[in-house]
């Protein structure tokens, strides 16, 4: 319907590079979404943004700012899965972790090494940080360090978890192994937040 993770402007997030858009219409494997024809014109995208992205944003941020009210300073995990192999947006395949603070822009550098060093104790899988994927607009637009709001971004590969072609079945033999370190990633920011 339309990509709560885009500025609603639809700026690219990554300059010269290509990516999908606020209501894209393409898949990441550039097969079209919508019958010819029949892709959503401006008007139907104003209103997607006026009906689901704004409304979603308006929450985001008081719940952000009630939260930093409360307790001085608030997390903002921000968790997606992608295809481990989209040759369209990147070479090769995608680390099974990809971990996003624009940057070191979004969060304190210190949990973001926290957060990196911990996954990196898991041989199993791959991890980078601020690598292809350095977080969307949410880690981008939320993430205030200076004003004690944190964002982090999870880009996680669907093949350590699920399969990932139609029906797209979700892997508990292998989501089990993954759930752990999902949860030690979480106890880490709510550790450091504390």
């Amino acid at each position: 319907v339309v990509d709560l993770n885009r500025p609603p402007g639809d700026e690219s997030l990554y300059p010269g590079r290509v990516t999908t858009g606020l209501v894209p219409h393409e898949s990441f494997a550039g097969e079209p979404l919508y019958r010819e024809g029949s892709a959503p014109d401006a008007t139907q995208v104003a209103a997607r943004v006026e009906n689901y992205w704004k409304p979603y944003h308006q929450r985001l941020a008081a719940e952000l700012q009630r939260v930093r009210a409360r307790h001085g300073v608030a997390v903002l995990w921000d968790a997606h899965s992608i295809v481990s192999r989209a040759p369209r947006l990147f070479e090769g395949r995608l680390a099974d972790f990809n971990l996003g603070t624009a940057d070191g822009k979004a969060c304190d550098p210190a949990l973001a090494r926290q957060l990196y060093g911990a996954i990196g104790q898991h041989t199993a899988y791959t991890a980078v940080l601020d690598a292809r994927f350095k977080g969307g607009y949410i880690t981008r637009q939320y993430g205030r360090p200076a004003d004690g709001i944190h964002a982090v971004q999870l880009e996680m590969s669907e093949c350590i978890y699920m399969g990932e072609r139609s029906p797209f079945p979700f892997r508990e033999e292998l989501a089990r192994n993954v759930r752990p370190i999902v949860r030690e990633q979480l106890e880490i920011a709510l550790r450091w937040a504390s």
